[in-house]
């Protein structure tokens, strides 16, 4: 495997656009056949949701089967190994660390002025469908890193829907950290039917009112085009990574971290910008030997992403690096500089930073407790991390005595008059007729 070097002054406008642009080519083009999808899961329900996830997924379940039982989840807690369990416990633990920081203690006031108060009231949302992606691997830290902040919150309904393996099972080890993460609900289906399920409800999925989570850029279409019916959180599609790195960086670790998130899927997003071309050459060197090493279909999946929506760029200094980072605006982002802390200064579109090289970005990815999952696409340019600010919402609460109506009565039906809005100002200059 031969992986290009490119200097980024000589690289074309087309080919540029194409590295920014990722997998948003191809979500663009199945969405015609999504809708197909979703149109029908609408008017059949159960049955046309497992009839695509058998389909997709090579099983045969029934209706009666969409829902994992207790047995189900005592079984799967019962074939884990000890480590694994442990493991598990370990990154809950780290993960509901940082999201308690998250939740506000309580409804905030402020005095705007005598006798005027205004404040905010926090609440847990009512539902929501967490998506825990399965067709390239199975993701138990997709099921933590979504459940921990929700049930943080306080989500009074939490369903998760994950495909099925080919038995009709569910991941043991997604289901032991839906249990121990307070997920009420868990479904066997997955995909644009899953999605589509969770937004208008069937005999067995109730609707959801947020949807959160991942996926294949099917998942992502069908999301996009939903999105008019349910919120459909923060926009997670194919996974994403960057390096920026000067030459006191190690071209093996940053091969190796490149790799992380390039094995997800052949529309994975892997890019290296760095000023140094012996570091560039040095690196994609090591990514070819290492992608000769991994097992299929992980293979294929970062050769795929080397020769598409990868690169490896050589720029001429660390503020035109910076520069090209923030315009791509990556999901996760690692800072193997010199001075990683004086470059950080430097970047302010990315949804994770890792600052030097003794992090990889799968230890971000399980174990930090920052969230996990995080915005793709280049929205980090709007969006954050998941957090338990997700699965909350927020009201507006205003009192106000005598003397705050007094107050607020001048300045309201000035500009209220002044706006063309007549019972806008009546409902203070009447107010004292009645």
């Amino acid at each position: 495997m031969v992986v290009p070097v490119r200097i980024w002054r000589e690289v074309s406008a087309d080919d540029k656009n194409k590295i920014f642009r990722r997998s948003e080519e191809d979500i663009s083009s199945v969405l015609p056949q999504v809708q197909a999808l979703i149109d029908d899961v609408q008017a059949r329900g159960d049955e046309a949701v497992v009839h695509y996830t058998n389909k997709f997924d090579g099983c045969t379940l029934t209706t009666n089967q969409l829902k994992v039982t207790e047995a189900e989840f005592q079984a799967a807690e019962a074939s884990l190994t000890p480590e694994v369990k442990e493991a598990l416990h370990f990154c809950i633990e780290n993960v509901r660390k940082v999201h308690l920081t998250q939740k506000p203690e309580g409804m905030t006031w402020v005095e705007v002025r005598p006798g005027l108060m205004a404040g905010e009231r926090p609440l847990p949302i009512d539902s929501v469908g967490l998506y825990v992606p399965r067709g390239r691997g199975s993701f138990p830290s997709m099921v933590y890193m979504q459940a921990v902040p929700a049930a943080i919150a306080g989500v009074k309904r939490i369903v998760m829907v994950t495909p099925p393996l080919p038995d009709g099972s569910i991941d043991p080890a997604c289901l032991y950290a839906a249990k121990l993460c307070g997920v009420h609900e868990v479904y066997k289906t997955g995909g644009p039917q899953a999605i589509a399920a969770l937004t208008f409800g069937t005999a067995t999925i109730a609707p959801v009112v947020k949807i959160n989570g991942p996926g294949s850029m099917y998942v992502t279409a069908a999301k996009r085009l939903l999105s008019s019916r349910v919120d459909i959180g923060l926009p997670a599609g194919p996974s994403e990574s960057a390096v920026l790195a000067d030459a006191s960086a190690k071209p093996w670790k940053v091969a190796l971290d490149l790799m992380v998130e390039a094995e997800h899927g052949s529309d994975s997003c892997a890019l290296l910008v760095t000023t140094s071309e012996n570091l560039a050459r040095q690196t994609a060197q090591y990514i070819g030997a290492l992608a000769e090493g991994l097992p299929e279909p992980r293979k294929t999946f970062v050769k795929d992403v080397f020769s598409g929506y990868g690169a490896i760029v050589v720029c001429e200094t660390l503020e035109e690096g910076a520069a090209i980072i923030n315009d791509f605006a990556p999901e996760h982002l690692s800072i193997q500089t010199e001075e990683p802390f004086t470059t950080l200064s430097l970047i302010t579109n990315a949804s994770e930073i890792l600052l030097g090289d003794n992090l990889p970005f799968s230890g971000a990815n399980y174990a930090c407790g920052p969230n996990a999952i995080l915005p793709t696409g280049g929205k980090a340019k709007t969006w954050g991390p998941t957090s338990v600010r997700d699965f909350m919402k927020y009201n507006s609460v205003v009192f106000a005595t005598g003397a705050g109506y007094d107050a607020l009565k001048g300045p309201v039906t000035t500009l209220a008059d002044y706006e063309g809005f007549p019972s806008h100002a009546d409902a203070f200059r009447k107010r004292g007729d009645a």
